[in-house]
């Protein structure tokens, strides 16, 4: 037997629609329940969905006086606070297209953006680094839309685009990945296949608001199917999260993996009477993290596995626990395969997890890169770079990336955009980039570089603080005779791990 996954395609998704609409289809009939509560050690700012509901309506009124129109393309950067998600749906609601960006983004990494985005407008949060742009609306003035009278939805072919994204390619120029608005149609395979969701639910994302994991599986996944979503309040301290999970009484945990970790060595007493379980997503779930976290609660962890370019379809729910060797199984309605260079390979082989091209959550392309777009597919099916095997009841063992793409704290990043910001520091003759292990579960990016002397680290550290987002920064640098290579003397890359644990033994 090959290994394909297809029990049958979901229902399609209607027409016309709005990706907002249906995030907020439950606030008329849940008018007075808490959508939203941004929850602090002992208290909560409580958002009900009709307040909710408003404040996003509000905006997208305030966005169209503002001179924008259906198409326009909105650079967000806003930072770790309800304005984000608000912006977001309130463009989205009518027809503006968003794109949600870290607020760690340096201004020079903001400058390629709009260089390649051309936005009609960056909402900005005065605070957060962003290059300079002719049209700008600040926070305040975000937060002055909410009153106005309500904006309609603007419905219509569910194909349209809804959304960008950016993502870091193997080539280390960061992608804008252009979603339609089915996108949020696909994550209802979500709610059984990985959440095991209901609407009695009060679920805790531990990130921030600007984070697509979060906007996703924080707040709008929750409030489509009518539960209660909750954020940390800005600033919480990861150590405060047992005693917040407890007070509030959070039904279900969602972060990634290193919140998980720090939860579990944060305190012996890890009582979370309401907890039913915790989702996992970001980066891989070790083992042993999953041990020690259903040992110190009592509860299971269920690990997803998705990207930028197609919403989370393999996972693991309460419904299909994996098994301790496996990630989980494709959700239903998906249609997942491995490859090999002829196709799908036989079931136990290793080969490439692909997606099929009729995945409504599927990316629309690359905007302004439509040729890269299309590389990545194989027949019908898009290549996601990452290796796996497909067991005979269809559960899938990650094996890996095919390439060098990091994953230091749940965040992708490619190694050649790092070292394409090193390269230009005086001094550095050639440099490497990758993911190395500190201590068990925890890695971090190092870079590993040559030249005529060792350099001063504290220079090198305020250098990539100006030019790469906090995230993509190396947190060590390691001075070397040379590189490794191979015969075509090509950089190693994945030898170069080796070489920070002899010079850290």
């Amino acid at each position: 037997m090959l290994s394909i996954f297809d029990q049958g395609p979901p229902p399609a998704c209607p027409s016309p629609f709005n990706l907002a609409a249906h995030v907020l289809r439950c606030s008329d009939r849940l008018s007075d329940k808490t959508a939203l509560s941004v929850v602090g050690s002992m208290d909560a700012r409580n958002w009900t969905f009709c307040e909710l509901q408003q404040a996003i309506l509000g905006t997208g009124t305030g966005l169209l006086n503002a001179g924008l129109k259906p198409g326009d393309i909105a650079l967000m950067r806003l930072g770790n606070t309800v304005d984000f998600p608000i912006a977001y749906l309130g463009a989205i609601a009518v027809g503006i297209v968003p794109v949600p960006t870290s607020s760690q983004l340096t201004e020079p990494e903001t400058e390629r953006m709009i260089k390649d985005l051309r936005p009609a407008v960056i909402l900005r949060d005065p605070q957060v680094a962003c290059a300079a742009h002719p049209v700008q609306i600040d926070l305040s003035n975000l937060a002055g839309m909410r009153d106005l009278p309500a904006a309609e939805f603007q419905m219509g072919d569910p194909e349209r685009m809804a959304y960008v994204v950016y993502t870091s390619g193997t080539s280390g120029k960061p992608r804008a990945v252009a979603h339609a608005h089915r996108a949020i149609w696909a994550r209802q395979m979500m709610v059984d296949g990985w959440y095991g969701l209901r609407e009695t639910d009060r679920l805790c994302h531990a990130g921030a608001f600007n984070w697509t994991y979060t906007l996703g599986t924080g707040l709008m996944d929750p409030w489509t199917i009518g539960a209660t979503a909750l954020i940390p309040a800005p600033g919480t301290d990861l150590d405060a999260l047992p005693a917040l999970l407890r007070h509030h009484q959070v039904t279900i945990f969602a972060a990634a993996p290193g919140v998980f970790r720090k939860v579990v060595s944060s305190t012996d007493d890890l009582d979370l009477p309401e907890l039913r379980h915790g989702l996992c997503a970001g980066e891989k779930l070790s083992r042993h993290l999953h041990e020690q976290w259903a040992q110190a609660t009592g509860t299971e962890l269920y690990e997803a596995y998705g990207m930028s370019e197609c919403s989370t379809f393999i996972s693991s729910s309460p419904a299909h626990p994996a098994r301790s060797d496996a990630l989980g199984q494709p959700q239903p309605g998906r249609r997942v395969a491995i490859l090999g260079p002829d196709g799908p390979v036989p079931q136990g082989q290793e080969g490439t997890i692909a997606v099929h091209r009729s995945d409504p959550g599927l990316m629309l392309t690359y905007l302004n890169a439509p040729d890269e777009a299309e590389s990545r597919m194989q027949d019908d099916w898009f290549l996601t770079g990452d290796q796996g095997a497909m067991a005979v009841d269809g559960q899938i063992t990650y094996l890996g990336r095919d390439d060098d793409m990091m994953n230091a704290g749940g965040y992708r990043v490619s190694p050649v955009e790092v070292e394409a910001a090193l390269s230009r520091f005086p001094g550095i003759v050639q440099v490497g980039a990758a993911a190395v292990e500190v201590k068990q579960d925890t890695f971090v990016i190092a870079a590993f570089y040559t030249g005529p002397e060792k350099l001063d680290d504290d220079a090198l550290r305020t250098y990539v603080e100006a030019n790469l987002a906090r995230y993509k920064q190396p947190r060590a640098f390691i001075h070397l005779p040379e590189l490794p290579t191979g015969g075509n003397g090509k950089l190693l890359r994945r030898a170069l791990p080796a070489y920070f644990k002899a010079t850290n033994p």
